[in-house]
């Protein structure tokens, strides 16, 4: 019985670790958006997408950058192409 009870916990255990869990959603509203891109308020779809380039390729995890700034920066890219 023990042994059950030791293998039915690491199981769980082990499910805990490696189950899927959910993106955190980056909210930003449109003025933060145009400052985490470095965009004026003047800019067209090509500049949001030139600046959005520029940036994930210096943070891309990838490349060593953080997976959090890169999500940042596409929530601003698509806050800024849907207005």
């Amino acid at each position: 019985m023990l042994k059950f009870l030791l293998i039915a916990a690491a199981l769980v255990g082990l499910w805990l670790l490696l189950r899927p869990r959910p993106k955190p959603v980056v909210r930003l509203d449109e003025v933060e958006a145009r400052a985490v891109l470095g965009v004026d308020a003047g800019a067209d779809a090509d500049a949001i997408r030139a600046a959005h380039r520029r940036l994930v390729a210096a943070v891309h995890p990838d490349r060593g950058g953080s997976t959090d700034l890169t999500r940042r920066i596409n929530a601003a890219r698509d806050v800024l192409l849907r207005r």
